[in-house]
């Protein structure tokens, strides 16, 4: 079968670049079947465009069975060998040669998270993986010599060295499913511990950059280590025993200097919700995985959201109880961000003053001696947290820097010295006690959880052969039609595959829409199909990672025309 694929391809040299159509098949090798489902149509099409499978058997391949016994040590296991693949896509292949994508062999991406990728499929007869192949041209003439190199010695080179257990480090495969085992076992004990996140003791928490976030390399990073007070042992199935810093349930400050830590911290807790594979530095920094990152988003839209327990009485008698606008301000976006995490079942929310709106936040007690009740719609987060906390069960972590009127609502307060945390809860109830807020408290006697909505259209926009286009360009922004998301304020997404995998549950999500049905109900619904990316996109194409139900709740409240309204 290989040696009639090299006889198609070459009868295809200098053709038209469309020939390349004809490949389309299974095609036996040695060591691995080649599955062309789709070739691109033109050398400039994306990655991802055509569709290529390599696969192997199972038993060929030599890995031990433990390695996929369960869902979890699968999922962990198959984004082992995405790393692989693309490993040894960057040593064998020699990139782009010819014109446009011409000469990539290639495979999505994965960072520094162990995510469930659709671009490997293990079960127990076969190990596939998806990839992306820049069949080479010069302008729109094949190029069939570059073609079978490519084909027939990167390719070969490339599955072998990835797919087989023969050629890799056995170890490196067994510190990967021990550091998902230990932290998906970390993350059941926060529950029953009356936790909502663990910070391991010897953690590198900063990363390399703004745009690299792998650990920082270098003598300036400051291993963690845990306050006394606040240290607890955890025994897990490989690491053993852990110690480690608790966040206790409440609501919790970061507080100290600036550069001294908070933000890198609260980081490290917001990208807890994931399992990371070893030598990131935070493999043992876990949080509960419905914490969201909330913060202020100027000029989003908001559709039907009730931000009545943050915003009342408007100018111009505004409704907030069913608030819309094409256009908010910083606190109508963060109060509209709370609401809708709520309504989506988040657990915990994770705040940084830098990045939150100031009158949101706080109104101190000179301002509210200027400025009167009546004239000042908002209720500053401060006179709700605690509320969260008490009435709903909603834990708050915030980095708080700036106003110690938060002292008064706080059951932890946590200062950073020098990038090494200090539990200062007790100086700060102290404070309370011999300098009394000069703040008159302004939230009302009872919170109530954010009303449901009934979602009546999403505007999924096709072409009238009904193809809907979905890119992400970017990790956050999504194309949805000619709908372009902006997703820029939904901070825990990592990577670009997580965005476009939430495009296609968007598509997905279309067909539940029916105007009886909650946007919880709709959401529930598509999770539970999409624990098989390929429900999503049965075409294989191999570019989606999982997320989770509270970001896809978060797309759909920034689509501007999305039709909601309260239930």
């Amino acid at each position: 079968m290989a040696e009639a694929l090299q006889q198609k391809l070459y009868s295809l040299h200098e053709k038209g670049y469309g020939a390349y159509q004809s490949l389309a098949g299974s095609w036996h090798f040695p060591s691995f079947d080649l599955h062309i489902d789709r070739a691109p149509k033109d050398p400039f099409a994306p990655p991802f465009s055509g569709v290529f499978r390599v696969s192997v058997p199972t038993a060929k391949a030599g890995f031990p069975d433990a390695s996929f016994a369960t869902r979890n040590a699968a999922i962990a296991f198959r984004d082992f060998l995405a790393r692989r693949f693309h490993h040894a896509c960057k040593r064998f292949s020699r990139g782009r040669r010819g014109t446009g994508n011409s000469g990539i062999i290639t495979i999505a991406e994965p960072g520094q998270e162990i995510l469930d990728r659709s671009s490997v499929k293990v079960d127990r007869d076969t190990i596939e993986a998806r990839f992306f192949l820049g069949l080479p041209a010069h302008g729109r003439s094949i190029d069939a010599r570059l073609a079978h190199t490519m084909i027939f010695s990167e390719l070969p080179a490339i599955v072998e060295s990835s797919l087989f257990a023969s050629a890799g480090d056995l170890c490196a495969l067994e510190r990967h499913l021990h550091a998902s085992e230990d932290a998906d076992a970390l993350r059941k004990k926060l529950s029953e511990l009356g936790l909502v996140a663990f910070i391991a003791d010897g953690s590198i928490l900063p990363r390399a950059s703004g745009i690299d976030p792998r650990p920082l390399q270098s003598d300036n990073a400051v291993p963690f280590s845990s306050p006394e007070t606040l240290r607890i042992v955890i025994d897990l199935p490989h690491a053993g025993s852990v110690t480690g810093m608790r966040v206790p349930k409440g609501v919790t400050l970061l507080v100290g200097g600036g550069y001294h830590g908070k933000s890198t911290l609260l980081q490290a807790i917001e990208s807890g919700i994931y399992n990371h594979i070893p030598g990131d530095g935070r493999e043992l920094c876990v949080t509960v995985s419905t914490a969201v990152k909330i913060r202020a988003s100027s000029g989003r839209s908001v559709t039907s959201t009730d931000i009545s327990a943050f915003i009342n009485h408007l100018p111009l008698a505004r409704d907030t109880v069913a608030f819309s606008t094409t256009n908010a301000s910083g606190s109508t976006s963060q109060a509209a961000f709370v609401a809708e995490s709520l309504e989506a079942g988040a657990q915990v929310l994770l705040m940084d003053e830098d990045t939150s709106a100031a009158n949101f936040m706080i109104r101190d007690g000179r301002m509210q001696q200027l400025v009167a009740r009546e004239h000042e719609p908002i209720t500053a987060f401060v006179d709700r947290v605690r509320q969260l906390y008490d009435e709903l069960g909603v834990s708050t972590i915030l980095v708080m820097g700036g106003s110690g009127d938060y002292f008064d609502v706080a059951d932890c307060v946590i200062q950073l010295r020098d990038f090494r945390p200090e539990d200062v809860t007790a100086s700060a109830r102290n404070i309370v006690r011999t300098s009394p807020s000069r703040r008159a408290y302004e939230g009302s006697a009872r919170l109530a959880q954010p009303r449901s909505r009934i979602l009546h259209r999403l505007p999924v926009t096709a072409d009238p052969q009904r193809h809907l286009r979905i890119s992400a360009p970017d990790v956050h922004q999504l194309i949805l039609g000619k709908n372009v998301i902006d997703l820029s304020d939904v901070e825990q997404l990592k990577e670009t595959a997580q965005t476009r995998a939430i495009g296609y549950a968007l598509r997905h999500a279309d067909k539940y829409v029916d105007g009886r049905t909650t946007l919880g109900e709709i959401i529930e619904k598509v999770m539970a199909e999409a624990r098989d990316l390929d429900v999503l996109d049965p075409r294989r194409t191999g570019h989606l990672a999982s997320f989770r139900g509270l970001d896809l709740a978060a797309a759909i409240n920034r689509i501007r025309g999305v039709d909601l309204r309260q239930e």
